[in-house]
């Protein structure tokens, strides 16, 4: 292997690690029966004149398995934050306590279940496809590199790193959809 011409593996590496993590995120923020803080975060809330994220607002705390309580620090935003989580999406009726904000998790039915096993696999090929373009990246700096004077045998060398690199970054999120959509469908 020549010394002077090498594909930066740690960039890569790196980017595709980007990508699992943001899977995680969205993962985080999908709807499983439990109650999670991180099913709260998409929720910006009009706040002072701008959409603020819900937690620059309050404090958002997990007490039991199926409730999250948000401890708004304004009173004044505490309509606001109730009126953002109706309109949200999630599917959840706040519930008023003062400045708390209770949110009872309810029992997912069958049918949204399912729903939500489909959106699990989108975030997940979602993930597949940005692990897919930073394999390509890998690809063309090692075409790049032909032309710079690689030998085949380094060509090859770089082309089994990134593949098997990318073989395992996706292996990664095949498990992580398979461990999502259980716990979804998880009664």
């Amino acid at each position: 292997m020549s010394d002077d011409i090498e594909i930066d593996t740690d960039d890569l590496e790196r980017r595709m690690d980007g990508a699992m993590g943001a899977l995680r995120h969205e993962f985080g923020t999908l709807r499983t029966g439990r109650a999670s803080a991180t099913m709260v975060e998409p929720v910006m809330v009009d706040a002072y004149g701008a959409m603020t994220p819900i937690n620059q607002v309050g404090t958002i705390n997990v007490p039991e398995p199926r409730m999250v309580t948000i401890n708004v620090w304004d009173k004044g935003l505490v309509s606001k934050v109730e009126k953002a989580i109706r309109e949200s999406g999630l599917g959840i009726n706040p519930q008023l306590n003062g400045t708390i904000i209770m949110l009872p998790i309810p029992e997912l039915n069958e049918e949204r279940r399912r729903e939500l096993t489909k959106v699990a696999a989108q975030y997940a090929e979602n993930a597949r496809v940005a692990i897919r373009n930073v394999r390509r990246d890998g690809m063309d700096q090692i075409k790049k590199a032909k032309g710079d004077g690689m030998s085949e045998d380094d060509q090859k060398f770089w082309h089994d790193e990134v593949q098997a690199m990318t073989d395992r970054h996706i292996a990664l999120v095949d498990k992580a959809l398979e461990e999502k959509q259980a716990e979804i469908m998880q009664v």
